[in-house]
């Protein structure tokens, strides 16, 4: 286990939540152009779908992966522009963060376990793991013990975002329980629905390559404080025919 005082971000106020608040808002306000649906629940909390009955967008993905890594990495879309090592594949995605163990463990890692049982759901049981800054509100992780971190949102600025790849909106005890342990008003909280399968989710999941090389990392005990900054490329495929086909395209592109 990792000392937290000797991690890069220890004594900084970095808050994920409050770094990523641009992007969210750039995500809701152009989301025609990006071709997403934006809608507000009866309750106040704000649905983004970005791949369910919206068609969704590269461009949406991108910048859906950096909102994952809470406003503290840059996804970059390029056509054979990253070397030798892309000759051969159209599209590559390229994932840099200046504080990647932030940005990575404590907000993109989909860490965040929830569901709900049929009777719960309405009919259909649910699960999903939820990724972005969102989980550091909450911290009910086992891993944000080991890395220190709690997300330092003042109450006058608190807003959460939650990223989960799921083809359907969350049920009420889904999203009541998201709210509860992240201590968020319903109209504070903004969820990001991106299914795999859709160019958006598919672009996101493979944004994911710098946090792969990172829990890969830290599952090997390496010391967290010697990883200063990343950088790492994937190829972008396809979107799947459904969401086994996606997800295996989309882990051989990380794994490549």
């Amino acid at each position: 286990m990792t000392d937290a005082s000797s991690l890069p971000f220890a004594a900084e106020a970095l808050s994920v939540n409050r770094e990523v608040r641009a992007r969210v808002q750039r995500l809701v306000a152009e989301a025609d152009r990006l071709r997403v649906a934006v809608r507000r629940e009866p309750s106040g909390v704000t649905i983004v779908d970005a791949g369910i009955e919206a068609p969704g967008s590269l461009e949406a993905g991108r910048l859906i992966g950096e909102i994952c890594m809470g406003g503290l990495g840059e996804v970059q879309l390029a056509a054979q522009g990253f070397g030798d090592a892309t000759a051969g594949w159209p599209s590559w995605l390229e994932v840099r963060s200046s504080q990647p163990v932030l940005a990575c463990l404590a907000s993109q890692y989909a860490g965040w376990s929830l569901s709900a049982s049929k009777e719960e759901a309405g009919g259909k049981k649910f699960f999903s793991l939820g990724s972005g800054p969102a989980r550091a509100l909450a911290g009910k992780e086992e891993l944000f013990k080991e890395l220190g971190y709690r997300d330092p949102i003042t109450d006058a600025e608190r807003s959460g975002v939650l990223v989960l790849e799921v083809d359907r909106v969350p049920p009420p005890v889904v999203i009541d329980k998201v709210l509860r342990d992240c201590a968020l008003a319903p109209e504070q909280l903004t969820l990001v629905l991106t299914p795999t399968r859709s160019l958006a989710g598919t672009t996101q999941v493979v944004a994911r390559v710098l946090e792969v090389a990172l829990h890969k990392a830290h599952e090997l005990h390496f010391a967290l404080e010697h990883i200063v900054d990343g950088v790492a490329s994937a190829p972008l495929p396809a979107p799947g025919a459904d969401g086994l086909d996606a997800m295996g395209r989309t882990n051989d592109a990380i794994l490549y």
